[in-house]
């Protein structure tokens, strides 16, 4: 006879990466599932239905001081990803909400469709001096919520109005529908898009990044892309040890033959709640290769899963990490993706004129 309420055994949700839903670290108080008798162990999991609730943002532009990152200023339509990618290290930033970094990242979302407005109104502040903005950095802004929500792309309309550089990083199919405004952008030199492909392998895609776009479809968004002038990344990220690392040198070939410009990589990160998560993940899709993947991981972090210094979280330390950043850039120089991209313009930003402004004489 089972102990009295004892948990159910975890399965995987279909089309979910994560199968806890583990209370922020911020609460309280956690809750623990319990058996209460009326489900079998041969009874299907439950179906996760996405939940989407709208936030009125007082501001959009976040800025940052990082020297990891090439840019100081970003925008994240969207709270949480429907992609559900199992490694995401934006998945902490969910505990800020009252929510778990687990499964509710992955289905309970927070929309900003008045996002557009208010960068509208950030923009036209007479202080204001434009630099690239970088959207999907955290989460993605081409998530599937985005098409019905349209915010991304009433952004897009925003920047080409005011002629405002950005840089873009996805894994969404759904960008290709905004090619036409892409076009535009790009025809001024006012954009980058990165793609990121961290495998080729359909299967381990489908279990690792559940609701992203398939590797071939994001080689076929790269072609799409550039066949209509917009500078595309290869984005290698995350390089994933003893998972996905044999992989490096065929991805690069693939998104050069797409039309990729350039490329970059970025090692696995596991901050804070991720690293369980993945670890979980990682036992019950790969146990084989579980110990070794960890392994290498705390190799390159001191003996931890994880180390937040600028300079090391990025890529790590250490022979492997340095055997890794040694082939990456071999393999990228031999296809001709080591440069870095070019800048884009400035000086063509303008706040374009409303309804009772007054109108230059010259």
């Amino acid at each position: 006879m089972p102990p009295q309420n004892a948990v159910r055994p975890r399965n995987r949700t279909p089309g979910r990466a994560a199968v806890d839903n583990a209370t922020g670290r911020f609460e309280p108080y956690r809750t623990v599932p319990v058996d209460d008798g009326w489900v079998g162990d041969d009874d299907p999991p439950p179906v996760l239905r996405t939940q989407i609730r709208h936030e009125r943002p007082r501001k959009v532009i976040t800025r940052n001081s990082s020297p990891d990152l090439p840019f100081d200023r970003s925008i994240n339509p969207y709270r949480g990803c429907e992609h559900g990618c199992i490694y995401c290290f934006a998945r902490p930033t969910h505990a800020y909400l009252g929510l778990s970094p687990g499964l509710d990242f992955e289905t309970r979302l927070v929309a900003r469709p008045s996002a557009p407005e208010v960068l509208a109104r950030e923009l036209s502040k007479p202080g204001y001096r434009p630099a690239p903005i970088a959207i999907g950095t955290n989460t993605d802004p081409y998530q599937p919520v985005e098409k019905d929500a349209r915010i991304m792309r009433r952004i897009l309309e925003v920047l080409l109005e005011f002629r405002h550089p950005v840089s873009i990083v996805t894994k969404g199919a759904l960008i290709e529908r905004d090619l036409d405004l892409l076009a535009e952008l790009a025809k001024l030199n006012l954009v980058q898009v990165g793609i990121s492909v961290t495998t080729l392998d359909r299967k381990l895609c489908r279990a690792m990044e559940p609701r992203a776009a398939a590797p071939q479809r994001r080689l076929q968004m790269i072609e799409a892309l550039a066949g209509v002038g917009v500078p595309v990344r290869a984005m290698v990220a995350p390089v994933i040890p003893a998972l996905t690392d044999h992989e490096i040198e065929a991805i690069l070939t693939a998104c050069h033959k797409a039309g990729a410009r350039n490329a970059t990589w970025i090692m696995l990160r596991l901050p804070l709640e991720v690293s369980e998560l993945f670890q979980d993940w990682l036992r019950r899709t790969a146990p084989g290769r579980a110990a070794r993947v960890m392994g290498h991981v705390r190799d390159m972090h001191g003996g931890k899963t994880y180390d937040a210094q600028w300079g090391k979280r990025m890529r790590g330390e250490g022979h492997y990490a340095e055997i890794i950043a040694a082939r990456f850039s071999r393999a990228a120089k031999a296809l001709n993706l080591h440069h870095d991209s070019p800048p884009l313009r400035l000086d063509l930003f303008k706040v374009p004129p409303r309804p009772g402004d007054q109108l230059s004489l010259f």
